[in-house]
């Protein structure tokens, strides 16, 4: 290892999380900032910059200077933007370096307990009863909780009403208001809100229920077979990061990563550790770059 690399941090690092606080890329950005110190030294902060469906905060990493004191933790949107909008602020692949994928979770559908719904079967029974009547909300307009319900609209044919918040957090706190039916979320920012009664989980989208919410089913064992959406947390740079640097985040991020207590965290927030190479992580994203634009292409969805 380089001497700059022993030597960085030299100053506080900003990990910016492109999305309002309270969902699951802002809970997983804070398990690392608060791990970081203990292994590494120095100061870290997440910075929320949301907005744009991730762009805003993406973009501010993409042209920051490259040194390591500014790094991104963000979601499925920054491989779902490229395929949804004709001009980007940046070069998905060109403007960072790669360092992991953190992490994969899948997501929840909860509604306000007053709605008349226990499961997706019974969510769907409603919006066929009542089309184009049911609203759910998501942390932005052409992200992965939006293609989620649109998928689930495609997939069975109900009509439901797309509610765009700037942030996860604040489209729970919607449904808990009763100013949308339902929200959908990552089970690590909706689970707490769950248990406490606030919210009620109806479904998760991935292949197996959530260990914390056992109760809660599949959307695919729910009436909706072959439905599946999964989520990931990555972790980046600028562009032209010193090798080094990027060498010592991955490898630290990894020790996070298996160390009992953030492992514990993730686990009970219905996600898995990952920590890939450098190299596998942006083979990953080159992959999920080209199966959502395919998806958004079907769906004729785009943001301009």
């Amino acid at each position: 290892m380089s001497a700059y690399a022993q030597s960085w941090p030299t100053r506080t690092v900003r990990i910016i999380s492109p999305f309002a606080p309270g969902g699951g890329n802002d809970a997983v950005a804070r398990f690392l900032a608060a791990k970081f110190p203990e292994q590494l030294g120095g100061t870290f902060v997440v910075e929320n910059r949301a907005g744009s469906g991730g762009l805003i905060g993406a973009d501010l990493v993409a042209k920051a200077t490259a040194d390591g004191h500014t790094l991104l933790i963000t979601s499925p949107e920054f491989a779902i933007n490229p395929g949804m909008r004709s001009k980007m602020p940046y070069d998905t692949f060109k403007d960072f370096a790669y360092i992991s994928q953190l992490a994969s979770g899948q997501f929840m559908i909860a509604s306000h307990p007053s709605v008349p719904v226990k499961s997706a079967k019974e969510l769907l029974a409603l919006a066929k009863a009542r089309p184009g009547q049911l609203s759910y909300g998501t942390s932005g307009a052409g992200g992965i909780n939006h293609l989620a319900g649109e998928l689930l609209q495609s997939m069975s044919g109900i009509s439901w009403v797309h509610i765009p918040f700037k942030g996860a957090g604040p489209a729970m706190i919607a449904a808990m208001g009763g100013e949308v039916e339902f929200a959908i979320a990552s089970t690590i920012g909706m689970v707490n809100h769950i248990k406490a009664g606030k919210l009620r989980g109806v479904a998760v989208t991935g292949n197996r229920r959530y260990a914390e919410l056992p109760i809660v089913p599949t959307v695919a064992e729910s009436g909706v077979p072959g439905y599946s959406v999964t989520g990931w947390y990555g972790f980046y740079a600028p562009a032209n990061t010193p090798l080094d640097i990027v060498r010592r985040l991955h490898e630290e991020s990894r020790r996070a990563l298996n160390s009992p207590d953030i492992r514990d965290k993730l686990v009970k927030a219905g996600n898995e550790p990952v920590g890939s190479t450098p190299v596998e992580f942006l083979a990953f994203v080159r992959a999920e770059v080209e199966k959502w634009a395919k998806v958004i292409k079907q769906a004729k969805l785009r943001i301009d």
